[in-house]
């Protein structure tokens, strides 16, 4: 790396670096073909302003250019990049906004990168957002999955899966137990004896369920006891040890150019990689040292541990509520629901808010409706 007017080093460890600027500086000092994963969760292109500095989602797409430009250029041929990226909604208006997909088909088509596999991060602890749609006029349903782009610059990145293995659901260690008969599914696929050969372990679909559930970490508790704020938007540990593990080996180089609080940095140092990480804003880099002056607190769970699965319910189990025609007008006028009999009209924000009976619905569905 050439030394000269690269943003200055704030902490360094055995294995890595932690730089205060902004990373576009420090990439143009990066010698090509030099990093074998780039981990990173970048602002996400947003409606509404956040204290991290993000962009406006109509205007993501050129501010992320001369990232991708310099990511192409310092990632060796067999390196990946990865990108968790999180949806937006159009300001006022219960539809999505294209930004992360327009962004994908950037990096491949504009910039050469190869979309190795898509991944979806499932937060169960997601709180039911955006409140609008989904709690007061009920007409989306809670959003609580992240894009994470796994793109790489040739189309055979180093990668094993077997590095990122899960244990044998119940039905399949009974069928591994009783044998299998080969045959041809009615799909077509030919299932054959292989498919009873037990390997130890099943291979992870690319839904990545991990919640955000942090609360007491070491890194929170190093934040509170120095007065630091800690940063509103961070990753789960999990998310990136999941692919510097199946992507990299000990030795190898991570950069993660949106650092924030440096968990990237953290998993690579506690995983034998070297790394470096850069971030614009020096208070989140005060709270990063947290992460590196005292040991990570993991806990991993068993095999056996209720926590160590997240379950989702199958959309049949509780079908309801077919007694309730839906709104002609998709939505668009502001129902408010009163015991009340009879309908109130009143105004609000310039728009007309009409208030409705309560429908009757099942016991179960009212309970667990109070709930959210």
């Amino acid at each position: 790396m050439n030394t000269s007017n690269i943003p200055p080093v704030f902490h360094s460890t055995k294995l890595g670096k932690i730089y205060s600027g902004d990373s576009l500086d420090l990439m143009q000092k990066m010698r090509p073909g030099t990093v074998d994963l780039i981990m990173t969760s970048p602002p996400f292109g947003l409606t509404r302003k956040k204290e991290y500095g993000n962009a406006d989602a109509d205007e993501y797409l050129e501010w992320f250019r001369p990232f991708a430009s310099d990511f192409h250029r310092i990632l060796k041929d067999s390196g990946s990049l990865v990108i968790d990226i999180g949806g937006a909604w159009k300001s006022g208006r219960p539809v999505r906004s294209l930004y992360h997909f327009k962004l994908l088909i950037m990096l491949c088509e504009e910039f050469g990168f190869h979309l190795a596999q898509d991944f979806y991060w499932w937060n169960p602890s997601k709180l039911p957002t955006p409140a609008e749609w989904v709690n007061i006029r009920r007409i989306r349903v809670k959003d609580a999955i992240n894009t994470v782009w796994w793109l790489s610059k040739s189309e055979w990145p180093r990668a094993s899966n077997r590095r990122v293995l899960q244990p044998y659901s119940p039905s399949m260690e009974v069928l591994l137990a009783k044998g299998y008969k080969a045959k041809k599914r009615p799909s077509g696929h030919d299932i054959s004896v292989k498919f009873s050969i037990n390997n130890g372990a099943a291979i992870p679909p690319n839904l990545i369920a991990i919640p955000n559930t942090e609360s007491n970490s070491s890194y929170l508790r190093y934040c509170q006891e120095n007065g630091i704020k800690s940063h509103p938007a961070r990753f789960p540990s999990d998310l990136p040890e999941y692919f510097v593990r199946m992507l990299t080996d000990k030795g190898d180089f991570v950069f993660d150019p949106f650092a924030g609080s440096c968990v990237t940095g953290e998993v690579a140092e506690r995983l034998g990689r070297k790394w470096t990480c850069s971030e614009l804003v020096e208070d989140y880099l005060k709270g990063a040292l947290g992460r590196f002056t005292r040991p990570a607190e993991l806990r991993r769970p068993t095999v056996k541990d209720d926590d160590a699965y997240y379950k989702i319910p199958r959309p049949g189990l509780l079908w309801n509520g077919d007694d309730a025609p839906l709104s002609s007008d998709g939505g668009k006028k502001r129902k408010i629901t009163k015991t009340s009999p009879h309908q109130l009209r009143v105004l609000s924000g310039g728009r007309q808010i009409e208030a409705v009976p309560l429908l009757k619905t099942r016991p179960l569905v009212r309970a667990r409706a109070r709930g959210h």
